[in-house]
C-alpha cells in the first residue's frame, strides 16, 4: 500500500531521521517545519516533519498528533540545518531544536502568547471634561492605537481615565497579541547624516549590484578601525529593502548588539520597516515573539549574535557578518557550528549575497580573498581622513611596574584626565586575582572539577571556577603548613579597578566584564554612561575591545598583551595581533589621533610589531608561511576529537584504540595524538583529543564517515565530541 510517509527528525541524541505514516485525519494539515508527537520505543517523543513523501506503510508506526497548526521552520531553513547537521557531525534533532527558541522544542512549549487590552480612538466630535482625559485621548489619537503597557509607560494609573473614556464612547478596547518589545521603552536614535568617501561609495556600489542580481556573491570588507563600516551596511541593506528583500545583521556578542541596533534603528524605522532582535540577553519571551513575527514575515531585518543564523526568513536579499573574525560565532558546546560560514552557505542555498566585515579579518578570509574565492572590498582611511592612532609598547622588562600599571601608562592616564578624554584600559582576565598563593609553601587553590586553579573575586569574598562555576570561600590558613600568608597573585579587572580608584580618587571609573554585566541591560547602561561622558576609565576584558564607538575616547592601554600570544594555540598570533589592533582602533575616533599604550615583556614578536604600524598586510605575509608549513587552516583542514569520562583510565584506553582504528583507515589524513587536552580535567571529566589534519578536505570528511564504526572502541561511560573546524583546542 502506497501511501503518504513523514520522515521525523527526533529530539534525540541520534543521527537518522525516522519513518512514520501520516494519518488520513492529518493529511492536510501536516506540513514540511512542524512539530509533532510519535510513538518512539516504549514511550512517545516530539519530533520535526523535515520531510513528505509517498511509499509503502507496511509496518510503519503513525503519527500520533500534530503539535502545530503552522510551520515553525520553512522549507529553506530545514534544508540549512540539514546541511549542517551532516557538515557538523551532529543529530538532526537536536540540531533543529538547538535553531528553535526557548519553548518550542518540546511538547508543550513554556513560553506563552501574551495578550493585552489595545485602545483606539472613537470619530467623537467633542472633548471630554478632564484634563488628564484630554491627555490620554490626545495621545491615543496620536498613536492610533496604543496598548495599556505603552500607556501606563507613560501615564501613572491610566486605568480608571481609560475605563470612562470608553464608557463615555472616545475610546473602544479590544485583546490582542502582545509583543513583547525590547526597544518599548526606549526612545527613537536620531540618525547621523553621513556623506560617503570615494572608498565607501565604490564598496556600496558593488554590494548593491550583487543584491541587485538576486545571486549569491561573497565579498570581504576589510577596513581600518573608523572607517566607516557600518554605514557601508547601512546604504547595502537599504539597497536590499528597496527591492522588497530581507536582511540578516549577524554581531559576534551582545555587547556589541545596542550601538549596532541603534544606528539600524533610527535609519530604517522612520521609514516603515520593522527590525528584530535576537540574543541570550533578551527574554525567552522576547525572543518568542521576534521569532514569531520574523516567521510571519513581519519583519524586514534581524540583528542578532551567532543562533540569529537560523532566523526564519524566508526572503533574504544579504546576510552581513560584522566582526567576522571573532571566534565567538563559534558555538563552544552541543552543536558545534560556525555561524560566519553558515551565513556563507546559507547565501548559496537563498541566493543572496553574504558580507564579511573586519578591521582584522581571519587569515582564512583573507586567504579566500587572495585566492580569488571573495571579492575584496576595502577601506584604507578613516572617515573624515582621521589620522590613525599612535602606539607605543611600553616594554616591561625594562620598566618593571610596581603595580597593575607602569609608571608611562600611569602618566598618560593622568594627562588624559587632564585633558577631559576618556580611557580605555584592557586586562583580559576578570576578577581581582588569577589564583590565590601560599608563599610559606607555595601551594594554590584549584577546583575539585577542573584542572585549574580558582580565580579570587575580592568582592564577593570567593575563589571561583570560571570554567564549572564551582565555588567556595578563600581561606584564612593554609591547608598544607597551616601558614598565614596567602596573597593573592596577577591582577584581573577588579584589582585594576581598585587600583585605579587608588591613584585616581576623582576619577569617575567603571568595569565591563561578565561580573558586572551579568543582568539584562547591564551592557547598554555602560554603553551610555560612556556615550554620554559619565566614565572618564572604562576597565574591561575583551569585550570593550571591538565595535564600540565612543567619540570622547583619547587613550587606550592593554595590561597582559602576552596572555594570548603566549597560549598554546597555533592561532595565538592572529588573535593576538587582531585583539590588540581592534582595542587601538577605539582611541581618537572623533577627531582622529589618539594614544594606545601596550604593556609587554616580548616587544620583538611580530604580533605586536604589527600591530603598532595596524599593518595587516605584513603580519599576514609573516604568519602565512608557518600555516602552510604545517598544514594549519587556512591552508589545510582540523577536526578535534575530544574524548571524556569519570575514569581517566578508560578515556585514555578508548582515545588511544580510537586513534589506531582511524591510522588504519584513509590516505592523505594525519592523525595526531591522543594526548590530554590543554585542561585535561573539565567538569569532573577527564579528557584526551585526538586532531585530524589534511591538506584536502574531502579526505576528512571520508574519515568522518567511519567514524561511528570505529566508535566500538570507544569504553561504555566515555564521550565523543566531534568538533569540525575547530577554533580553539582547549
Amino acid at each position: 500500500m502506497s501511501d503518504l510517509i513523514a520522515e521525523i527528525a527526533v529530539n534525540a541524541p541520534l543521527k537518522q531521521l525516522f519513518s512514520y505514516q501520516i494519518p488520513e485525519v492529518l493529511q492536510q494539515r501536516i506540513c514540511v517545519g512542524t512539530r509533532v508527537r510519535v510513538p518512539f520505543g516504549r514511550r512517545s517523543s516530539v519530533g520535526f516533519v523535515v520531510e513528505i513523501r509517498t511509499g509503502a506503510v507496511d509496518g510503519l508506526k503513525a503519527v500520533k498528533e500534530l503539535l502545530d497548526e503552522h510551520p515553525l521552520l520553512n522549507p529553506e531553513l530545514i534544508r540549512l540545518l540539514r546541511w549542517a547537521a551532516d557538515y557538523y557531525c551532529h543529530p538532526i534533532g537536536q540540531v533543529i531544536r538547538s535553531a528553535l527558541p526557548a519553548g518550542l522544542g518540546s511538547e508543550k512549549a513554556t513560553t506563552r502568547i501574551q495578550f493585552e487590552t489595545v485602545y483606539r480612538s472613537l470619530p467623537v466630535v467633542e472633548e471630554p471634561g478632564g484634563k488628564k482625559q484630554r491627555e490620554l485621548l490626545a495621545y491615543v489619537r496620536q498613536q492610533e492605537s496604543a496598548g495599556l503597557t505603552q500607556l501606563r509607560a507613560t501615564f501613572p494609573a491610566p486605568h480608571a481615565t481609560l475605563k470612562r473614556l470608553v464608557e463615555l464612547g472616545f475610546l473602544e478596547s479590544a485583546e490582542q497579541e502582545r509583543q513583547r518589545d525590547p526597544f518599548l521603552l526606549e526612545p527613537l536614535p536620531k540618525d547621523k547624516s553621513l556623506t560617503l568617501n570615494s572608498e565607501q561609495s565604490d564598496a556600496v556600489c558593488e554590494l548593491s549590484s550583487a543584491i541587485e542580481a538576486c545571486a549569491f556573491k561573497s565579498f570581504l570588507l576589510h577596513g581600518v578601525t573608523g572607517s566607516g563600516k557600518t554605514e557601508v551596511y547601512l546604504r547595502t541593506v537599504a539597497v536590499c529593502l528597496d527591492l522588497q528583500r530581507q536582511a540578516l545583521v549577524l554581531v559576534p556578542e551582545i555587547a556589541l548588539t545596542p550601538q549596532l541596533v541603534a544606528r539600524f534603528r533610527a535609519r530604517f524605522e522612520p521609514a516603515g520597516h520593522t527590525l528584530a532582535v535576537l540574543h541570550s540577553g533578551l527574554s525567552d519571551g522576547e525572543r518568542y515573539d521576534a521569532w514569531r513575527m520574523i516567521a510571519r514575515g513581519e519583519v524586514q531585518i534581524v540583528i542578532g549574535a551567532r543562533s540569529a543564523i537560523f532566523a526564519p526568513l524566508q526572503h533574504l536579499g544579504l546576510i552581513v557578518v560584522d566582526e567576522e573574525h571573532e571566534t565567538s560565532y563559534k558555538q563552544a558546546e552541543g552543536f558545534r557550528y560556525n555561524a560566519r560560514d553558515l551565513a556563507l552557505v546559507r547565501g548559496q542555498q537563498q541566493g543572496c549575497p553574504v558580507l564579511l566585515g573586519s578591521a582584522t579579518p581571519s587569515l582564512g578570509s583573507y586567504y579566500r580573498s587572495q585566492q580569488g574565492a571573495m571579492t575584496y572590498l576595502a577601506l584604507r582611511k578613516r572617515v573624515h581622513a582621521g589620522a590613525m592612532p599612535a602606539v607605543e609598547l611600553v616594554d616591561l622588562a625594562e620598566q618593571p611596574p610596581e603595580g597593575v600599571l607602569s609608571n608611562r601608562l600611569t602618566e598618560a592616564l593622568q594627562q588624559a584626565l587632564e585633558r577631559r578624554e576618556q580611557a580605555l584600559l584592557l586586562l583580559n582576565r576578570r576578577g581581582f586575582a588569577p589564583f590565590l598563593l601560599c608563599t610559606d609553601c607555595g601551594t594554590s587553590f584549584h577546583c575539585p572539577n577542573c584542572e585549574i586553579t580558582l580565580t579570587f573575586h575580592q568582592r564577593e569574598r570567593q575563589l571561583r571556577c570560571h570554567y564549572c562555576d564551582y565555588k567556595e570561600p578563600p581561606a584564612e590558613v593554609c591547608p598544607k603548613c597551616q601558614g598565614l600568608n596567602i596573597v593573592p597573585e596577577g591582577a584581573g579587572t577588579e584589582r585594576l579597578e581598585q587600583e585605579l580608584t587608588e591613584l585616581f580618587p576623582g576619577a569617575r571609573i567603571a568595569r565591563m566584564d561578565r561580573d558586572t554585566t551579568s543582568r539584562k541591560g547591564a551592557h547598554q547602561r555602560l554603553v551610555n554612561q560612556m556615550l554620554a561622558r559619565e566614565v572618564d576609565i572604562l576597565v574591561g576584558t575583551q569585550m570593550i575591545a571591538k565595535g564600540h564607538d565612543f567619540s570622547g575616547v583619547g587613550l587606550v592601554g592593554v595590561l597582559g598583551a602576552d596572555s594570548i600570544l603566549n597560549l598554546p594555540d597555533f592561532r595565538a598570533a592572529e588573535r593576538s595581533f587582531s585583539l590588540l589592533t581592534q582595542v587601538a582602533g577605539r582611541a581618537g575616533r572623533a577627531t582622529g589621533g589618539g594614544k594606545v599604550l601596550i604593556q609587554t615583556f616580548n616587544p620583538e614578536h611580530f604580533a605586536l610589531s604589527c600591530a603598532v604600524e595596524q599593518d595587516y598586510a605584513e603580519f599576514y605575509r609573516q604568519e602565512i608561511p608557518f600555516r602552510q608549513e604545517l598544514g594549519y587552516p587556512p591552508c589545510g583542514h582540523l577536526i578535534n576529537l575530544v574524548l571524556a569520562g569519570n575514569n581517566g583510565s578508560q578515556v585514555k584506553a578508548s582515545a588511544e584504540r580510537l586513534a589506531a582504528e582511524l591510522l588504519c583507515q584513509v590516505q592523505g589524513v594525519d592523525v595526531l595524538g591522543p594526548s590530554p587536552c590543554p585542561l585535561a580535567r573539565l567538569r569532573g571529566k577527564s579528557r584526551y583529543q585526538i586532531l585530524l589534519k589534511a591538506i584536502e578536505r574531502p579526505a576528512l570528511r571520508s574519515l568522518l564517515t567511519r567514524i561511528d564504526a570505529a566508535k566500538k572502541h570507544v569504553c561504555k561511560g566515555v564521550g565523543l565530541v566531534i568538533d569540525v573546524d575547530p577554533v580553539d583546542m582547549f
